[in-house]
């Protein structure tokens, strides 16, 4: 099972994740920004407070993503084992 095990915020709504296989994936926000309760993520310093728990990312109002949908919908970033 995948599981985030760092999380950055970039900027343009995008997170930086590390899963516990190593490898380094980028997942873009923007077309989650628009729905329900991810509106909140508009605004940057809120977005900023992503966080990792329980293997996945969360904000303090319990905005998160599943780890599983997190790593399908994301683009590699960096391999196991290589440099960035």
């Amino acid at each position: 099972m995948m599981k985030v095990t760092e999380v950055k915020a970039m900027s343009d709504y995008q997170l930086e994740l590390t899963f516990n296989n190593g490898e380094v994936r980028v997942f873009d926000v923007r077309p989650y920004l628009d729905k329900g309760i991810f509106k909140e993520l508009r605004d940057p310093a809120y977005f900023r407070l992503v966080r990792v728990a329980f293997g996945t990312v969360t904000w303090p109002h319990e905005q998160d993503f599943g780890p599983d949908s997190l790593y399908v919908a994301s683009r590699q970033l960096a391999s196991p084992g290589t440099t960035r």
